[in-house]
């Protein structure tokens, strides 16, 4: 055995809650990454809300040393809405573990995760997780894996990241099975790796560790997978070394943007950050860039010496958002707060797109670009919890493409701007293919789902023993009513669905208005379907009515669409006591003071303004 070190690049990949997060911790406890006395569950997991929910929002790297390897691992979310922070992750490494559950079996975001490695050219190294559990289902699952893999079950590694069991195998699995670091070159324009042998390849993490590999004297090459920001040091980049090395105090440049910056300091994750001296060609690792400005580094950027014409690595595809809403400072004063609090967010979530906007009624706020409804609850909840920002949500919508009477055709991205249903010729929405997977004996409650969701079946198939796998073509719009939940709660929580975004197509809708005291309220606005208009403004001014304070005043409360008011309820005000302090006396010295507070309920029903609490707006956005 050669006196190197030999290094392994790879993530772990799987539908959300299989496993993933209990099998970093054994990892890291496995390898001494971790001393056994500091290990907590989700040691990798950092953020507040992660340890909450028990998911991962943000990817996260980390090395860690077994035998004579260095393995750098990048940990992955699993839920659908963050799904452009896997294919991220899996630009930066050689290889992928797949990790299936015991319990459940092949789910549909494993389809999607795999796709997106296989797409990458990935090495996939299949494990089944969580096989001490009294429901395992084994022997079915890793049938399932194989036929889905095309490959031989014995190849299929088991494993409890609880019990710590076949953990070992699975680190020697990711030596044997996953290739070494390549120079860049050896990357098609696809992104993908191309073709590798196994043979071990050394990191030179000094000159002193031995004989360096053949594209370590190439010209700096490093992608950036991820970046965050600092107070005190400005932008940390994560990148991945494809060529050369980056020491501390390296004048450096980003490629895209030419902005050149001196690297104040240059570390591994460990799974802290911790300073070395330098990474080297097939290094994890990140740099301190000193930058406090935003705009110069971006995800998929390339770092070169500066003045280089080193060429720029393949990154990744620009985020697509697929839900807008708009968010509101509840004061106006935190305008400016809520956007630096959005910027500094935008430096930690690359998927986040915003803009600024204006509502006559709620001031200045910003129209922002989201992933999923997932996403757009963590966003705001950060938001809330780190920047202590109270915030007006309006409700969430997907695109449109609307084609006016007068012949002009315009985007709409906030329910509040679409035009009034007699201007409106066509309106064209996009559309997704939805996969879903689930026991047969679910397939008639399902059937019933997709036709309230407005979704046609294109195929269905046997996936596996007892299972069906339906691919399905459906407006994004109802994706996001709740599908997911809804599909959860008629299978009892055993179907998974994974989706993809296709094309535009005719869509009949109309703008439901909410009116609260003959005011409509941008935030309430929604789409809806023509034929579904009357249920909508029904069940939205019955939850308004059931949520919102009662003012001083009888204040209305009103559904508008397709020009007529299909919905009224009035909220009686509140009653104050006025003749609790009289005792005795004519009964007409009563009858003047509930004269005089008639007077003055009247007075402000004319004049006055419903308050409508922060809570209030997110209550209505929740699921119905």
């Amino acid at each position: 055995m050669q006196n190197d070190i030999y290094v392994r690049n790879f993530s772990i990949i799987s539908h959300v809650d299989h496993g993933k997060s209990t099998l970093a911790d054994r990892l890291l406890e496995l390898t001494g990454t971790i001393e056994k006395r500091k290990m907590r569950e989700q040691v990798l997991d950092s953020m507040e809300l992660e340890r909450e929910r028990g998911i991962t929002i943000k990817m996260q790297p980390v090395r860690m040393r077994y035998e004579e390897y260095v393995l750098n691992l990048i940990d992955t979310p699993g839920h659908v809405d963050f799904s452009y922070e896997v294919s991220r992750a899996l630009s930066a490494v050689e290889g992928a573990l797949l990790l299936v559950d015991a319990t459940e079996g092949v789910q549909a975001q494993t389809l999607s995760v795999l796709r997106l490695a296989q797409a990458q050219g990935l090495a996939i190294v299949p494990a089944i997780s969580k096989i001490d559990s009294p429901l395992a289902k084994i022997d079915d699952v890793r049938r399932q894996v194989a036929k889905l893999l095309a490959i031989m079950e014995e190849e299929i590694l088991l494993c409890s990241g609880k019990t710590g069991e076949g953990v070992e195998s699975v680190l020697k699995a990711i030596v044997e099975r996953i290739p070494a670091p390549k120079p860049a070159s050896a990357k098609p324009a696809n992104s993908g790796y191309g073709d590798f042998s196994a043979e071990k390849s050394p990191e030179v993490a000094s000159p002193s560790l031995g004989k360096p590999p053949p594209f370590a004297v190439l010209p700096l090459q490093a992608l950036i997978f991820d970046f965050q920001y600092s107070d005190h040091q400005g932008v940390i980049v994560y990148l991945r070394v494809f060529g050369g090395n980056i020491k501390k105090g390296d004048t450096l440049e980003f490629a895209m943007s030419g902005r050149a910056f001196s690297a104040l300091e240059v570390g591994i994750f460990a799974p802290a950050p911790q300073p070395v001296s330098e990474l080297s060609a097939g290094s994890i690792g990140y740099v301190v860039t000193g930058i406090k400005e935003a705009g110069f580094a971006r995800v998929g950027d390339t770092i070169r010496q500066k003045g280089s014409k080193t060429s720029i690595l393949p990154g990744y595809a620009e985020p697509h958002p697929v839900v807008w809403a708009s968010l509101y400072p509840e004061s106006q004063d935190n305008f400016t707060a809520l956007r630096q609090a959005l910027m500094r967010l935008r430096l930690s979530d690359s998927a986040l797109s915003f803009e600024e906007e204006s509502s006559g009624i709620l001031g200045r706020g910003f129209r922002c670009g989201l992933l999923g409804m997932l996403h757009l609850e963590i966003v705001t909840e950060r938001l809330r919890r780190e920047f202590n920002l109270r915030l007006i949500v309006t409700m969430p919508t997907v695109h449109y493409e609307v084609e006016l009477k007068n012949g002009k055709r315009i985007t709409i991205y906030s329910p509040a701007l679409f035009p009034e249903h007699g201007d409106v010729q066509k309106v064209y929405e996009p559309y997704v293919e939805a996969e879903i997977i689930l026991p047969a004996e679910y397939l008639g409650a399902l059937t019933t789902l997709l036709y309230e969701h407005e979704t046609k079946a294109a195929s269905t198939d046997t996936f596996s023993e007892g299972r069906m796998i339906i691919k399905a073509i459906m407006p994004l719009r109802e994706l996001m009513r709740n599908f997911f939940d809804k599909v959860k709660s008629i299978s009892q929580g055993y179907a998974s669905v994974a989706w993809e975004m296709r094309d535009l197509r005719e869509a009949q809708v109309t703008k439901l208005d909410i009116l609260i005291a003959d005011e409509s309220i941008p935030a309430f606005a929604r789409i809806v379907s023509e034929h579904r208009a009357q249920g909508e403004a029904v069940s939205a001014v019955e939850k308004l009515y059931k949520i919102l304070p009662r003012q001083l005043f009888a204040a209305k409360i009103q559904g508008k669409a397709l020009g007529r008011i299909l919905s009224s309820r009035t909220l009686p005000p509140l009653r104050k006591d006025v003749t609790g302090y009289l005792y005795g006396g004519d009964r007409t010295r009563k009858m003047k003071l509930w004269a005089k507070q008639k007077r003055g309920k009247e007075k402000l029903k004319e004049r006055g303004k419903v308050n409508i609490p922060e809570e209030v707006f997110y209550k209505m956005i929740k699921s119905e």
